[in-house]
């Protein structure tokens, strides 16, 4: 046994070392001279607490242990494409005191009666301690061969990773391909460094990684919220890369080896203004708000968007692999539909209702959960034509609607602001985003994270009836509309006497989404008529009980209904009628 320990010894002086890049001084050199709180009492020797030349188990390299026999809780998840099995081999041998089941001093060229004595007879709870337990941990015991590259794209060849970290015999992933036993130079005997996510990207080719804010900024790590006294290995976030998120071992979100075991808590540790840029945390705690932190575990990456539990995670809209900075000011006009820096990659549902890994338009996005999913949230104003559909309200081919899936051509629409025309495009998020978003005028983070207003609307829209018209009872319709221009009865020449003398709302006659082509036609429900039926009822016709609007023409149609007890039947408007217009045809208490 001395000659092996001199063996070792002199392998180890072959080349000049460090402090770290051999076994010896490491935190594996358990002999009574090694650096850590566990060692042996009395044993000088270095290698034999897992190596011994006679008496060793009959498997490479002259191994001095017993295997465990445990049969572990292996890695599961629904976005892995590997078969993962048992450990075996090299990952044995690690587990063989990784476990903490087996006694250290226990080594097959001593007699059992008569093991090496240690300063702890395991290896104690703490980080080194896997346990039987490996779901939380990365995966090995699987097959990483070209089959499996080919089917996870986002993994690269095998043979471009084993030349720095080496598979087993059989192109198995064990501990060994990223730990190596001897060698503890650059921490946690790692065969590659961690920092700047190399280890991880040298297998892993995340789609947009090389872009990603979680890859290039250079933002310190220091201050985070909800795991602030968790240091991290280095000290910025690109430094840091994959680890500003992820726990290789013992992760608490097992699954996905998330740092924090509420999948949001990992955004929120940095996006809460303690690290990054913008607080998202109190824009999710507004009025109005996509806040995830009142349901668990609903998430699931691979889950179907027409049949999933209700829920807003933050990896709904944004991938943290891919998503980079939104330098989008104050918007003018319109600057088209394609997904940007924070939504690159991401899933989403086509205007056609297919589902699709990756969204080339904004509204697909928001399609995923407002559209065609069974969950998806029910109306806020009772309407004579009901759909909670926003992908068949949003359809080209429908009688109207806002132009978010495509432009409308209605000569109608005089009162837009340049540069919005005749023809242009608008995104969700022209309407929906957060109250303080830099988008409308703010100094807070684009998108629709939280707002003051209901349901979640970058400014005011009041939907009372008898609301005092002024510009910020309708400040979400004047960012488009002319204000000017509809008080001027330029459109609708009663538009005045509505809003302003009578006090009703915009959505009493507005449906702002649009009406489906299934349910309404260009007739009936052109300019977004869809009346609200908590103010708007049917009016007593000699024919029966009628509720309707008739478009006859370029600013003319006419109204068969009945609002604040007012009932009108046939009333008929045109260019150039003015108020008088109210009770001189067809209008009676």
């Amino acid at each position: 046994m001395i000659r092996l320990q001199r063996l070792c010894f002199a392998m180890a002086l072959l080349t000049p070392v460090s402090a770290d890049d051999s076994i010896l001084n490491s935190k594996h050199d358990l002999s009574a001279q090694g650096p850590g709180p566990i060692r042996a009492i009395g044993e000088n020797e270095v290698c034999v607490f897992c190596h011994a030349p006679h008496n060793n188990a009959p498997q490479t390299p002259l191994w001095n242990r017993e295997n465990p026999r445990t049969h572990y809780r292996i890695y599961e998840s629904s976005t892995t494409d590997a078969r993962i099995d048992q450990p075996s081999g090299p990952s044995k041998m690690c587990l063989s005191c990784h476990d903490g089941s087996m006694a250290l001093g226990n080594v097959l060229s001593r007699s059992a009666a008569y093991p090496i004595v240690m300063t702890a007879r395991t290896i104690p709870p703490g980080p080194a301690d896997l346990t039987s337990d490996l779901s939380d941990d990365h995966p090995i015991g699987f097959r990483y061969d070209r089959a499996l590259s080919n089917t996870d794209g986002q993994l690269r060849a095998p043979e471009v990773v084993s030349v720095d970290l080496p598979l087993g015999a059989h192109g198995e992933m064990h501990c060994t391909s990223c730990h190596d036993p001897h060698n503890n130079e650059l921490g946690d005997f790692l065969r590659m460094t961690d920092k700047m996510s190399a280890i991880c990207t040298a297998c892993h080719d995340m789609q947009g990684w090389e872009r990603a804010s979680h890859a290039v900024s250079h933002k310190p790590t220091h201050g985070r919220a909800v795991d602030p006294r968790e240091q991290l290995k280095y000290r910025s976030v690109a430094e840091n890369g994959c680890l500003n998120c992820h726990k290789i071992h013992s992760a608490p979100h097992r699954e996905t080896l998330l740092r924090a075991e509420r999948e949001e808590d990992n955004c929120l540790n940095c996006h809460s203004g303690s690290v990054a840029s913008f607080n998202i945390a109190a824009d999710i705690g507004k009025r109005s708000a996509h806040d995830g932190r009142f349901r668990r575990d609903v998430h699931d990456p691979t889950e179907n968007t027409f049949t999933m539990r209700r829920h807003s995670e933050c990896v709904d809209c944004h991938n943290p692999h891919a998503a980079h900075g939104d330098p989008i000011g104050i918007v003018q006009g319109t600057l088209g539909q394609t997904v940007k820096g924070p939504t690159l990659y991401v899933s989403g549902v086509t205007l056609s209702g297919r589902m699709t890994d990756e969204a080339t338009f904004q509204y697909e996005i928001c399609f995923k959960c407002h559209a065609d999913s069974t969950q998806r949230p029910r109306l806020q104003t009772s309407r004579q034509i009901s759909q909670t559909n926003t992908r068949l309200e949003f359809q080209p081919s429908s009688p109207s609607f806002h132009p978010v899936a495509g432009p409308r051509r209605n000569s109608d629409v005089v009162s837009l602001i340049s540069p919005m025309r005749v023809g242009s495009i608008i995104t969700c998020t022209d309407c929906h985003n957060s109250d303080n978003a830099r988008a409308a005028g703010g100094s807070g983070a684009n998108g629709p994270h939280g707002s003051l207003f209901e349901p979640l609307l970058v400014r005011n829209y009041d939907r009372e009836d008898f609301t005092t018209e002024s510009a910020e009872a309708y400040s979400l319709c004047y960012g488009c509309h002319s204000r000017d221009s509809i008080l001027n009865n330029e459109s609708f020449a009663l538009h005045r006497r509505h809003v302003v003398d009578v006090r009703t709302p915009c959505s009493v006659c507005h449906d702002a989404h649009g009406v489906y082509r299934g349910q309404g036609n260009s007739v009936n429900n052109s300019s977004l008529i869809n009346f609200d039926l908590a103010v708007v009822s049917p009016a007593q016709t000699p024919g029966g009980r009628r509720l309707i609007y008739e478009d006859t023409g370029r600013f003319a149609g006419n109204c068969t209904l009945t609002c604040h007890g007012l009932t009108h039947v046939n009333f008929r408007y045109g260019p150039g009628d003015g108020m008088a217009k109210m009770s001189a045809r067809g209008a009676s208490r």
